[in-house]
């Protein structure tokens, strides 16, 4: 059976990848710190260890923002064209 995706919720679309978009931000940004501060020469200044928590914040408004977009250009034409479409059934065991 096909169906449409006919709307996606802006807010709780995007406050779930804007949360996810920051941890994944901590995943990488700790160890690119940690490896960078380890490998640079002893003259230069070391990496800013600050920006571990800057970082994630960026990450959380600009992931907001942007899904909150893309989901309110989706609604806009799925009005128009149709949604996404899938197929969904009963799994057999």
């Amino acid at each position: 059976m096909k169906q449409q995706i006919a709307r996606f919720s802006l807010h709780q679309n995007a406050k779930v990848v804007a949360v996810i978009s920051a941890v994944w931000s901590l995943i990488f940004l700790v160890p690119f710190v940690v490896i960078t501060n380890l490998a640079m020469p002893a003259q230069h200044p070391p990496f800013p260890w600050y920006v571990l928590l800057i970082f994630p914040f960026v990450y959380l408004i600009f992931g907001y923002v942007f899904t909150a977009i893309g989901c309110a250009v989706y609604n806009f034409f799925a009005r128009y064209i149709g949604g996404f479409e899938f197929e969904a059934g009963d799994q057999k065991s």
